[in-house]
């Protein structure tokens, strides 16, 4: 399977950001999946409930073109209504038909930090695997990637690989926070993780919230970093082996070796 980590600037002109987005797709070649940030569709720091749409708008739709222009499953973040005038945080998964094969709205929000996300979002309830191109797919937003369990409940569910998306906040450590996080989930769940986000803010303020510290990244079961694309904006297809989840399962069966009798 091939797919592309697509760390792309999002900025606060929807359109704009939507144009990049179908650029990325065409230069991910043959890829059979296209992983975009959370919030690829406006930046954070705007009016999301303005910004906000169903999951047939435009934004979507423009989306699932591409992906049956191309042949490319799509991943990727934008915010939807919610019945309470706030937003909800969704990652979108459109198949290479161009179907939508599901959504997830982010249910950890990002309440950390001086930032206060729930005021604007309201939270998800159900953790989601879709199936993309052929692989069983979990998806994890940002901050969900602290929160190990919900990682968990989507293997158990039967998820080959984790995606993430985010638009991580800067900040001292984070960058560290991040690397970290994203290798220890694919350590501990002996599967693929692939977490694209967003190339760095440097026009907004550090006080207004930047987000973003690049360093999408690719890592195998074993936790090996197969692909890491640094600061820049960057669309890199990385080769991912599903089999090497079995082959390094049957060398290290850690989570044959739970004991949910005694932990939970």
């Amino acid at each position: 399977m091939r797919v592309a980590l697509c760390q792309i600037e999002v900025g606060d002109d929807p359109a704009a950001n939507l144009k990049t987005m179908l650029d990325a797709i065409a230069a991910a070649g043959d890829a059979d999946l296209a992983v975009f940030p959370e919030a690829a569709q406006i930046r954070f720091g705007n009016d999301l409930a303005a910004a906000a749409e169903p999951l047939d708008g435009p934004f979507t739709t423009a989306l699932a073109q591409a992906a049956r222009e191309h042949g490319t499953a799509v991943i990727a973040g934008m915010f939807e209504p919610a019945d309470d005038g706030r937003v909800h945080n969704t990652v979108v998964a459109i198949d290479t038909d161009g179907t939508l094969a599901g959504s997830y709205r982010k249910i950890h929000l990002f309440d950390a930090f001086g930032f206060a996300e729930s005021d604007a979002m309201a939270p998800g309830t159900e953790p989601l695997v879709v199936e993309l191109a052929g692989a069983r797919v979990g998806l994890i937003t940002c901050y969900d990637i602290r929160f190990p369990e919900l990682a968990r409940v989507l293997v158990d569910r039967g998820a080959e690989m984790l995606v993430v998306t985010a638009a991580w906040a800067q900040g001292p450590f984070k960058e560290e926070h991040w690397v970290t996080l994203v290798r220890a989930r694919a350590i501990e769940n002996t599967c693929w993780t692939l977490a694209a986000d967003k190339a760095p803010d440097t026009t907004r303020p550090p006080a207004g919230g930047r987000t973003g510290v690049g360093r999408s990244l690719a890592v195998d079961p074993m936790g090996a970093v197969q692909a890491d694309l640094g600061p820049a904006p960057a669309v890199r297809v990385v080769d991912v082996d599903l089999a090497r989840t079995a082959e390094v399962r049957a060398v290290l069966p850690s989570l044959r070796h739970r004991r949910p009798d005694l932990l939970g």
